[in-house]
């Protein structure tokens, strides 16, 4: 599964680089993030989109697994 590394982005970037890898990777994706509005956005995004995500917290970070 592609996974989308966005620690140390702020939004929009993160919902941005989703948007990207869902085109390049349609059945799915991982994205990686330590902003709580990306952990709030991004799956937000991928629900709007016809996607289901689910969200893992790993430390400091959130893993938003995006799939069909």
């Amino acid at each position: 599964m592609k996974e989308i590394d966005c620690r140390g982005l702020g939004c929009p970037e993160p919902v941005i680089r989703t948007k990207k890898g869902l085109k390049e990777s349609p059945d799915g994706v991982d994205v990686i993030v330590d902003d709580r509005a990306a952990r709030e956005n991004v799956p937000r995004y991928a629900e709007a989109t016809g996607y289901k995500a689910e969200v893992k917290q790993e430390g400091e970070a959130w893993r938003i697994e995006i799939r069909r």
